[in-house]
């Protein structure tokens, strides 16, 4: 899914992840009306009477997230007397996708704003969305340098479409306590999707209310970007080479096999509702073995007090696998002046020191090589344990395809996933159901 995250050892309560995709409609209404009155249009050039060019940024953060964001805006305003970055905000990123194809249906929209990277594919069909590929392949920092996840995301037929804002990687965190009490040892790297298997089985206690491990249980996006690394692992693909069928047909069944086993095994804790939050408290509690979650989960895991220990997923080849899911900051057109100075800007952003800001403070994994080799995150890697696990899945992880179909691919999968996860619909019956909608889609011309 589109990843939004918590700062590294914040208290535990709703995750920014939660928070960014939950504001009340009374904090997105206010939100809209400040940034739609406050944004620009390309009939406006930013440039003052003192030269100096003003740029409108929706960064789509709460919480700590924001304040990390306002932070590095007054550093840059500071540093460059030239642009005025104002970070008006926008909206809540859940609700960026629809403010912002309002605003340029208006004509009237941000420079920059904080795009999840599921949704750039049909943002990035909009003229008024910049090319950054020269920004970017001729930028201070090497664009080599960036997590093949982060380019990945960002590309959209070849061309540098946004700036990557934001990375994650999923791993399993494990309670030691539950491990220890029902005799299972804990997992090591190169497990498998069958000793995952066998092993939420023994870990699960009916009697005492211990799940072996849980997953989420609505159909959304959460729900399906867990399954994609499966699928990856196998072979298989979300698109197939030919651009008009999923590629994932026969790699889903045996993926979705999986996910029957544990259903039948009732030893998986479906959570019902969006955001997740019930599978996590039920971890939290001390009442579920394992889970696959991301970096943004150690927060809460740590205030807990688990004693937990991190693996990289399982797989079926051998060989890891994970998958990432940047979001981005992607870039509008209001005229040259404002163009140069947001390019400028969101090349700061990514450059190692600032990122690094961003990374310890938001709650992201590093963006490029580079950042993950400084001291300042190397020391955060010592203070959280197991965050070099979610560092070093980078190096594996893949980022879903930024394809105009993708929503209503994931769309179709999420509903195969929950119907098997209820014992609803056995795989192969689930995965046909799940090709006919998402072929379809994959036919429509864009």
């Amino acid at each position: 899914m589109a990843a939004v995250h918590r700062p590294f050892g914040t208290p535990s309560g709703p995750s920014r992840r939660t928070l960014l995709r939950r504001g009340t409609q009374v904090a997105l209404g206010a939100a809209a009306t400040t940034a739609l009155a406050g944004c620009g249009s390309g009939t406006d050039d930013g440039v003052g009477a003192d030269g100096r060019v003003t740029i409108e940024l929706w960064h789509g953060q709460t919480d700590t997230g924001r304040t990390a964001i306002e932070k590095l805006v007054a550093e840059f305003n500071r540093t460059h007397p030239h642009i005025r970055v104002d970070a008006g905000g926008g909206v809540l990123a859940d609700a960026m996708l629809q403010k912002i194809t309002a605003a340029l249906a208006s004509g009237s929209f941000p420079d920059i704003a904080y795009i999840f990277g599921s949704d750039l594919a049909s943002v990035a069909r909009s003229p008024s969305v910049v090319d950054l590929t020269d920004t970017f392949h001729d930028g201070p920092l090497p664009w080599k340098s960036f997590w093949a996840p982060a380019r990945a995301a960002v590309t959209l037929n070849g061309q540098v479409r946004a700036a990557p804002a934001l990375l994650d990687a999923l791993a399993v965190v494990c309670n030691r306590k539950v491990f220890r009490e029902a005799g299972v040892p804990l997992p090591e790297p190169g497990w498998t999707w069958d000793e995952y298997v066998e092993t939420a089985r023994k870990l699960t206690d009916r009697g005492r209310g211990v799940f072996g491990t849980g997953w989420p249980g609505v159909g959304d996006e959460d729900t399906v970007w867990r399954l994609w690394p499966m699928i990856w692992d196998l072979g298989g693909d979300v698109v197939s080479e030919d651009g008009k069928h999923i590629g994932f047909a026969d790699t889903g069944v045996r993926a979705l096999e999986t996910v029957a086993a544990l259903s039948r095994d009732k030893s998986v804790y479906i959570d019902p509702k969006p955001g997740s939050e019930q599978m996590y408290q039920v971890f939290t509690s001390g009442r579920m073995g394992m889970v696959p979650t991301g970096p943004w989960q150690l927060p809460d895991v740590r205030q807990a007090k688990i004693d937990y220990h991190v693996v990289p997923m399982p797989t079926y080849s051998g060989k890891e696998m994970t998958i990432s899911g940047p979001d981005t900051w992607t870039v509008f057109d209001n005229g040259p002046a404002r163009v140069r100075a947001a390019r400028t800007f969101v090349t700061w952003l990514s450059q190692p020191a600032h990122d690094v800001q961003w990374d310890i403070q938001a709650g992201s994994l590093p963006l490029s090589r580079a950042t993950e080799e400084l001291p300042s995150w190397r020391a955060q890697e010592k203070r959280t344990e197991g965050l070099h696990v979610f560092t070093k899945a980078l190096e594996t992880a893949r980022a879903r395809p930024v394809h105009p179909a993708y929503p209503q691919i994931s769309q179709a999968l999420g509903q195969a996933i929950v119907s098997v996860l209820l014992g609803r619909s056995s795989p192969a019956k689930a995965l046909r159901t799940c090709a006919d909608e998402a072929n379809a889609a994959l036919l429509i011309p864009r």
